[in-house]
């Protein structure tokens, strides 16, 4: 499975370089997330021997019994599924970004809990595009408050913000959402010191994460391109 994994991760690279060649951008500024979830720790540390440093995980209390067991240099733990409060101090303790910040309450209890276990943590606020009520995320009018937590945390590094647009089978329909996302954080960068400005948007999976980086994204989040279909849906 590694030399497979490999393979598609070369064939990811290439797509994102010519993705952020069109979009006038270096492919080197972009992350790319593998989107762990479902996959049995084993899997995961073949993948970490094909390159893999950057991880991704829906669920806290599968990430718990998962990381543990996956070993590797300067791995990061991404948290990129919604965040429920009560979940939220062994998120801390696993996690190295959290994707999902959705509230103030959220916020600040991550910034108090981080304090606690003497650590230090990206986040980024989760952004609300396409009304799915499925879906998690802040309403773009909720977001001064959301902020104005972050702004005022010691603990967390406020970096961004990431969204999660219905699923096109056309990606092109995905555009207005990640373009929408990009302005809502160049309109925020316009009221902010030099030194405060935001600069990640989490946006983009394995069917659309070409026109996200041409948007603007610099973290994506692949799963399915890299391990294959698996059991349970991304």
């Amino acid at each position: 499975m590694s030399e497979q994994v490999r393979e598609r991760l070369a064939q990811i690279h290439e797509r994102m370089v010519r993705a952020a060649t069109r979009a006038g951008r270096k492919a080197e500024d972009i992350t790319l997330i593998a989107v762990s979830k479902t996959l049995d720790p084993a899997a995961v540390q073949r993948a970490v021997e094909a390159g893999v440093r950057n991880l991704g995980e829906n669920r806290v209390q599968e990430a718990a019994s998962k990381i543990p067991q996956v070993h590797g240099q300067g791995l990061r733990w991404h948290l990129i599924g919604h965040l429920q409060s009560n979940k939220a101090r062994t998120a801390v303790s696993l996690f190295d970004v959290i994707h999902t910040v959705d509230s103030p309450r959220l916020a600040a209890r991550l910034d108090d809990l981080a304090g606690e276990a003497g650590r230090r943590l990206v986040a980024l606020v989760q952004v609300d595009l396409g009304g799915e009520p499925a879906k998690s995320g802040a309403e773009p009018s909720e977001l001064p408050g959301i902020i104005e937590v972050l702004d005022n945390a010691d603990n967390l590094d406020f970096r961004g913000l990431m969204t999660m647009p219905p699923f096109f089978e056309d990606p092109e329909r995905t555009r207005d959402y990640f373009r929408r996302l990009r302005e809502i954080m160049e309109d925020l960068n316009r009221g902010r010191a030099p030194d405060r400005r935001l600069t990640d948007l989490s946006m983009g999976m394995s069917h659309d994460f070409e026109v996200a980086i041409e948007e603007g994204a610099t973290m994506v989040r692949v799963g399915t391109a890299i391990f294959g279909k698996r059991e349970k849906p991304l």
